[in-house]
C-alpha cells in the first residue's frame, strides 16, 4: 500500500498546531483505505474532513484497552480479524453502537470494531 493511502498520518496535527479555517474541494479524489483511515458512508473521523466528505463526522475519545481485545473489520464478531489488541494499547474511539465501538487503534495505523466492554476512557 502507498503510504498517501493512509489519510490518518497526514490528519494527525502536531500538539498545539492551529486548526485548519476552511476546506477547499479542489484537485482529484484521493483513494481511502478504511483499514488505515476511519471512514464509513455515514461516519468519518473529523481529523480527515480535509480530505474526505462525510454526513458527519466524529472527534475521537481517548480509551484504554482494558484487556486483550480483537479489531475486526466490521461490526460481527465472524468478520476479518485486523489485530489483536493488548491491554493498556491506546484506542480513540469514535463512535459505540451496542456491544462494539469503532475507532482508531493508533499505534497500528488500523480502523475497526472492538468488544466496547474491553475500553476505558483515557483520563
Amino acid at each position: 500500500m502507498k503510504s498517501s493511502d493512509n489519510l490518518w498520518e497526514k490528519a494527525s496535527l502536531a500538539p498545539g498546531a492551529p486548526p485548519r479555517k476552511s476546506f477547499a474541494l479542489t484537485g482529484h479524489s484521493v483513494a481511502i483505505d478504511p483499514r488505515h483511515n476511519a471512514v464509513r458512508p455515514d461516519l468519518a473521523d473529523v481529523r480527515l474532513a480535509e480530505y474526505v466528505f462525510a454526513p458527519h463526522y466524529a472527534a475521537p475519545m481517548p480509551c484504554i484497552v482494558t484487556r486483550t481485545v480483537t479489531l475486526h473489520a466490521t461490526s460481527s464478531p465472524d468478520s476479518e480479524l485486523l489485530a489483536e489488541l493488548r491491554a493498556g494499547e491506546a484506542f480513540e474511539c469514535l463512535e459505540v453502537l451496542r456491544e462494539v465501538a469503532w475507532g482508531v487503534s493508533p499505534d497500528r495505523r488500523l480502523a475497526g470494531y472492538v468488544d466496547r466492554h474491553a475500553l476505558d476512557q483515557a483520563k
